[in-house]
């Protein structure tokens, strides 16, 4: 009878509580495959990739996980701290159990350049290193220079889009803004980070507004057509923050007047005591320069099944930086499972097999609507052999039917169990 470590490697299932489970699919864990993995990029995929490498392969792999911060900061939640409900310390993490626990390298470096012919890559401060396999996760980096004035001026403007000190000059320019004033936010068009990200932050500035600066307004100016994610669910919450938060789509930004706080839009001009514009996105800059191949010039193109880059074999890329699979998010839950996925896969190819041929994978993505009251998207994607990519499973997932206090406190065990899983 298997145990519990010996079933987790044959079905590939990693659970971390009931808000996050993994399902990555048979990996045959061969002793001995040996072999070297670099992970490039310590958030949600690439922090999971490194520790199941290790894990599943019982310590036979050797990891290295290259990050150019110290410290593993989480996107999911920060909206919360700019609300004023948490602090940068309550979403602010080591990577020293990654390093103690499980034998992962961890490098604070920058890559610089990757060969996939000679499987190397040049970092800044460590020189060059060879890889067997090489996992990118470096997230997503912005388009700045396509909104006029915006490049160079993120201090005035910030995005906050990636968690870390933008965070909290945004979440200043929010204290300091007078009783009276806008706040607007700004969402490009999809895809996206976050899909569900841009109308939480909307509501949980309208929260603290209520409270500190009840005479303030929330102006949310879509380049898309419609909301993104819950809709219906979204659109309940905006009414209840009725002359506060005013939605306006169909709104694509063309420049900014970072000094004066000024939006140029398509249709309008807004000028507003704090913006908060959030730039188109593509895949992060070392996965985009590295000759891989990319739709539409920003997102990676790659094979369902191990997530190589398509055409570039031992280049696995996950995460935000993919081209996203219909309905599948550029979430941290979805990069967390992908991570499952590519490590089984790689164990698998060190080992001399196949990888599994039809991957599962889950997302679960929380919402707060103010202090307490939060709600979820859940879907599952299975790997369609006819379609080469993963397909929405359907009956599958779905929406909560309102936001609340319970799911509120699903919302803060989902972020603890998945923290401890990438990085416990």
């Amino acid at each position: 009878m298997q145990n519990r470590r010996d079933f987790l490697k044959t079905a590939g299932i990693a659970a971390a509580g009931s808000s996050v489970f993994g399902i990555a699919g048979c990996a045959g864990m061969g002793k001995g495959s040996g072999g070297h993995v670099v992970v490039v990029g310590g958030g949600y995929g690439g922090a999971t990739v490194a520790k199941y490498l290790r894990m599943w392969s019982e310590g036979q792999i050797r990891v290295t996980l290259i990050e150019r911060n110290t410290a593993f900061v989480s996107c999911p939640v920060s909206n919360l701290v700019i609300g004023g409900l948490k602090t940068m310390a309550d979403i602010t993490m080591s990577y020293d159990n990654l390093k103690s626990r499980w034998g992962v390298t961890v490098i604070t470096d920058e890559v610089r350049a990757l060969d996939t012919a000679k499987r190397t890559l040049t970092t800044t401060n460590n020189g060059t290193i060879t890889y067997d396999h090489v996992v990118l996760s470096p997230g997503i980096d912005f388009m700045t220079d396509s909104v006029g004035g915006l490049s160079g001026n993120e201090a005035l403007v910030p995005h906050a889009w990636k968690a870390g000190p933008q965070t909290v000059i945004l979440r200043t320019q929010l204290e300091s803004m007078k009783d009276g004033g806008i706040f607007a936010i700004h969402i490009p068009k999809a895809p996206y980070r976050c899909p569900p990200g841009p109308y939480e932050r909307a509501c949980l500035v309208a929260n603290y507004l209520r409270q500190a600066k009840p005479k303030s307004k929330v102006l949310v100016l879509d380049a898309n057509g419609e909301i993104q994610s819950k809709k219906a669910l979204f659109t309940k919450a905006f009414e209840s923050y009725k002359g506060l938060i005013e939605y306006r789509p169909n709104n694509e930004l063309r420049s900014v007047d970072a000094k004066t706080r000024t939006a140029e839009l398509d249709f309008d001009k807004v000028k507003a005591d704090v913006l908060n514009v959030i730039p188109p996105m593509r895949a992060g800059d070392i996965a985009a320069r590295s000759g891989l191949p990319l739709i539409n010039d920003r997102w990676v193109d790659v094979d369902w099944i191990t997530y190589e880059a398509k055409g570039v074999p031992g280049v696995h890329v996950i995460g935000d930086a993919l081209f996203p699979a219909p309905t599948m998010p550029k979430s941290g839950h979805m990069a967390n499972q992908q991570g499952k996925v590519v490590a089984a896969a790689i164990i698998n190819l060190l080992a001399g097999e196949a990888p599994n041929a039809s991957p599962v994978v889950m997302n679960t993505c929380y919402s707060f609507v103010d202090g307490k009251n939060a709600m979820h998207v859940a879907s599952v994607h299975q790997y369609d052999a006819i379609k080469k990519q993963p397909m929405p499973v359907a009956a599958a997932g779905g929406v909560s039917p309102a936001a609340n206090e319970i799911e509120g406190k699903f919302a803060h065990a989902w972020a603890q169990n998945i923290w401890a899983d990438m990085l416990a």
